[in-house]
C-alpha cells in the first residue's frame, strides 16, 4: 500500500518490537497517532495495550477495520478516523507513535497539553536534536523551550532510513518523553506559551526588540512591565541565548501587567 500524508510505514520487525516494548503499556490505554497499515498496533496489542489509533486516511482506516475487526469488537483497539493536528484526543496513559514528520511539531505541542504519563514518539533526527537542545545554544528553538519546560527528552534509538518503506530521505530518532513539573514557577501557561512563540518569531532581535514588534499580541502593557521589571542584560540577549528561567522570568513579568 501507498504511503499517503507523509507517513513512511514502518517494517523493520526488530524496530517494530523495540519500540513496542520500550514503555510498559500492559493494560494501559495507548495513543497511536499515524498507525499506516498497523504493524506498530499489532505489536501494541500483543503487549497487552489497549490501543486507540487515529489515522487520517480513509483507505488506510478501511484496511485497520478489516485487518483487526477481531480486536475492535472485543474493544481493545478503537479507530479514529481524523487529523491528528485537529482531532479530540480521548483519555490517554501513554503515546506510542510514528508521527508524520510534517505534522510532528503541532502534534507534539498537542500531546504535551493533553497530558500522558509517557510518550514513545520517532521523529526526524533533526527534529529530536532540536528538541533536545540546551537552552543558550545556537540550536535552541521554541520547540526545544517548550517540550524541556514541561518535559525530559531523550532519544532511545536510531533508525536508518532501510526501516522504512518507503525510505525516508533522512534517519529518525525515537524519543522517550517523560512529562514534569515545570523547573521555574510559571504564573499562567497560555502567556509563557505565547511568549516563547513570539520571541523566536523574531529569534535574531534582541529581546527588547522582539518584544516591541509583537506588543500588538503580547499586550502593550505585558511589554511595558517586561521592560520595567527585566534586567537590562536580559533584554539585550536573543531568544537563543536565554536559559528556561529567563523564560520564565520574562512571562512571569508580563502577566503581572495584564490589565484586570
Amino acid at each position: 500500500m501507498k504511503a499517503p500524508h507523509d507517513q513512511h510505514f514502518l517494517t523493520d520487525k526488530k524496530a517494530i518490537e523495540r519500540i513496542a516494548s520500550a514503555a510498559d503499556v500492559s493494560g494501559k490505554h495507548v495513543l497511536e497517532i499515524g498507525p499506516g497499515e498497523g504493524p506498530l498496533t499489532r505489536a501494541l496489542l500483543d503487549h497487552g495495550a489497549i490501543v486507540t489509533a487515529i489515522e487520517l486516511d480513509p483507505d488506510l482506516i478501511e484496511y485497520l477495520n478489516n485487518r483487526f475487526h477481531r480486536e475492535i469488537r472485543a474493544g481493545d483497539l478503537t479507530l479514529i478516523h481524523g487529523n491528528a493536528v485537529k482531532c479530540v484526543y480521548p483519555p490517554f496513559d501513554i503515546s506510542v507513535s510514528n508521527l508524520p514528520y510534517s505534522a510532528s511539531s503541532k502534534i507534539t505541542f498537542r500531546l504535551l497539553e493533553a497530558g500522558f504519563e509517557e510518550a514513545i514518539l520517532m521523529y526526524q533526527k533533526e527534529f529530536g536534536q532540536r528538541m533536545i537542545a540546551p537552552p543558550g545554544t545556537p540550536g535552541v528553538g521554541r520547540l526545544s523551550i517548550m517540550v524541556q519546560t514541561y518535559a525530559k527528552a531523550k532519544p532511545i534509538m536510531q533508525l536508518s532510513a532501510r526501516a522504512f518503506s518507503p525510505p525516508p530521505a533522512v534517519q529518525s530518532w525515537v524519543m522517550r518523553i517523560i512529562p514534569r513539573e515545570p523547573p521555574h514557577p510559571i504564573n499562567d501557561h497560555q502567556f509563557y506559551a505565547l511568549v516563547v512563540r513570539e520571541l523566536f518569531s523574531y529569534r535574531r532581535k534582541t529581546i527588547r526588540k522582539a518584544l516591541r514588534i509583537s506588543a500588538g499580541i503580547i499586550g502593550k502593557e505585558c511589554v511595558a512591565a517586561i521592560e520595567e521589571n527585566i534586567p537590562e542584560e536580559i533584554l539585550k540577549k536573543r531568544p537563543e541565548e536565554l536559559l528556561l528561567s529567563d523564560f520564565a522570568k520574562i512571562a512571569n513579568a508580563g502577566y503581572s501587567g495584564k490589565p484586570e
